[in-house]
């Protein structure tokens, strides 16, 4: 099979640059197309240059329509109101569409779902192997523990990060929800602050924490009445999530059109 041509949104952006590195060095992968916002300083920037490369002749551009002509695929972490503005096209286009952007509402989830009769999209709040694997275990213990054990999720992010709780984090709640077969949105608890009561049994608490240059740290910590059990991930650099979501683009390819996550990528659906 021919390389998978794929073009980077945000490439301007610090995982737009980490994702053209990591399509160079991907046997299979190709950069066919660097997209900007149109108001971006970068526009007409060399691809390769801003991530760090040898130029590539690849050069920042507002214009997907244009570009996704010659694309197999795009890789999206940007922000949602860019990341729903790409939808339509990359599903006209045909494009398989790799979505990390965080902050999406359940309106845009909607969009996005509308389109997947036709189109290729595989979407997660994270790319990671570790953190799919961490959402594994999450639904499996709690699973085996009923609610005498409270479950708190815990995250912090670099200081510019603009939505909160994390999509990891909600990713991580999501898991826990499911293996206690309860709906995420009548148990979520956030934003505790003042006098609030005692904590309801059955939560799932969220708590955010913002400073520095920290990359992605969450722990879901399951409480009981005498002892704890914590589960971490720590996330050291973008480029993990850069090769998950390369690895995402080319296992679907060949796909069926459906809305898929990486544990379909990453075969975790029956852990």
């Amino acid at each position: 099979m021919s390389e998978m041509r794929l073009i980077v949104a945000g490439a301007g952006g610090r995982m737009g640059r980490a994702l053209t590195r990591v399509i160079s060095e991907t046997e299979g992968a190709v950069l066919a197309g660097a997209l900007e916002a149109p108001d971006s300083e970068l526009l007409g920037k060399d691809a390769g240059v801003l991530a760090g490369l040898p130029a590539n002749g690849v050069e920042l551009s507002a214009d997907l329509w244009t570009m996704s002509a010659n694309a197999d695929g795009i890789l999206d972490f940007t922000v949602p109101a860019a990341t729903i503005a790409n939808v339509a096209i990359a599903a006209q286009r045909g494009l398989v569409h790799i979505i990390g952007t965080t902050g999406l509402s359940s309106d845009d989830d909607a969009v996005i779902k509308s389109v997947t009769s036709r189109a290729i999209v595989v979407k997660s709040g994270n790319m990671s192997l570790g953190i799919n694997l961490l959402a594994a275990l999450v639904k499996r213990v709690a699973q085996s523990l009923d609610e005498g054990f409270d479950i708190e999720i815990l995250e912090m992010h670099h200081r510019a990060k603009i939505d909160a709780p994390s999509g990891t984090a909600l990713m991580l709640g999501e898991a826990a929800a499911a293996g206690r077969k309860v709906a995420l949105e009548a148990h979520s608890a956030r934003g505790r602050d003042g006098h609030t009561g005692a904590r309801r049994t059955g939560d799932i608490g969220f708590a955010s924490l913002r400073g520095g240059t920290v990359t992605g740290d969450h722990s879901v910590i399951f409480s009981g009445a005498m002892e704890r059990i914590e589960l971490i991930h720590r996330a050291e650099d973008r480029t993990m999530f850069a090769q998950g979501a390369v690895k995402a683009a080319l296992w679907a390819r060949d796909k069926k059109p459906d809305l898929y996550s990486m544990a379909d990528v990453l075969g975790l659906n029956n852990f």
